[in-house]
């Protein structure tokens, strides 16, 4: 059995009087899971303790074997981290290779030939072997997403913790970014968050659904699938019963529901037909709760 790379147990976080996390278990090895959740659902926040940039103000954090509140530890673990945050600030008139490389250094490849070869591997692998020594301030948001993609490649490391990094790509480029991350997962561990429910559908084994700082599925994406089996169903007008419609270039309507009509044509369900489901129960679920 393989040991996980990630073991989180009863963890928490607040912000004043916020709370962003509450009682989180996690357990994640080597492969790809996937983080869902709507905006404000704590996900940045469980990424940033995933990349020791926050400790967690309660429950205890195992990263690579390794305790990130101990600085020895912490350390080690940022050696075999890789993290792309939401945001990245680059400095003012850097290149994609010269910043690619001062994250190398910081990283302490002290060698100049290995680590600038490194530099314009990871470069290269996020399509941006071309472009290396153009300005950043000049690239499109797409391509700086992917600067800070390169950066957190640096290395292959063991744990890799992504923030959005399919935003701002266009078709051809988040499916070239496919490739790469999935090639990285067969010896690594990465979780990635994302608003693309097909992202996760085609890369990701795990999949984990946040939602008010709590961890509302953790499981295969076939099982969280498998709860919208019979659930989703075509027809001419958009039903008042259901959970959700929209209107297909068709003209016909795909409905999403716990309350299927007799006799409905139903259809096999998405990820983002089941994540849809789920967002619903606990809609109702917390309109059941007193005030």
């Amino acid at each position: 059995m393989t040991a996980p790379t990630v073991r989180l147990t009863g963890v928490g976080k607040r912000f004043r009087g916020t709370v962003a996390l509450a009682d989180v278990d996690l357990t994640l090895k080597p492969g790809i899971t996937g983080l869902l959740g709507p905006n404000g659902a704590g996900k940045t926040t469980l990424l940033r303790i995933l990349a020791t940039v926050l400790r967690a103000d309660a429950g205890s954090v195992n990263l690579l074997g390794r305790d990130p509140n101990a600085p020895d530890e912490r350390t080690d673990i940022r050696r075999r981290l890789g993290y792309q945050p939401q945001e990245l600030g680059f400095p003012r008139g850097f290149s994609s290779f010269a910043f690619v490389n001062y994250m190398a250094v910081l990283k302490e490849w002290s060698e100049r030939e290995p680590r600038q070869a490194e530099v314009r591997r990871v470069l290269a692998a996020v399509g941006l072997g071309d472009i290396a020594t153009k300005r950043i301030s000049r690239l499109s948001g797409g391509q700086r997403r992917r600067v800070g993609l390169a950066q957190a490649l640096l290395g292959t490391p063991d744990l890799l913790v992504l923030d959005e990094p399919t935003t701002g790509l266009d078709p051809e480029q988040r499916v070239s970014l496919r490739q790469v991350l999935a090639e990285i997962a067969t010896a690594s561990t990465l979780i990635i968050s994302t608003h693309q429910t097909e992202d996760v559908a085609a890369l990701c084994e795990q999949v984990v659904v946040l939602d008010a700082g709590r961890v509302h599925f953790d499981g295969s994406v076939q099982d969280l699938v498998a709860r919208a089996a019979g659930r989703v169903w075509l027809a001419d007008e958009a039903e008042p019963t259901a959970q959700t419609s929209w209107r297909l270039a068709s003209g016909r309507y795909r409905n999403v529901g716990a309350h299927v009509p007799s006799g409905a044509e139903l259809v096999e369900p998405t990820l983002e037909d089941a994540y849809l489901l789920l967002r619903g129960a606990r809609a109702r679920d917390d309109e059941t709760v007193p005030a």
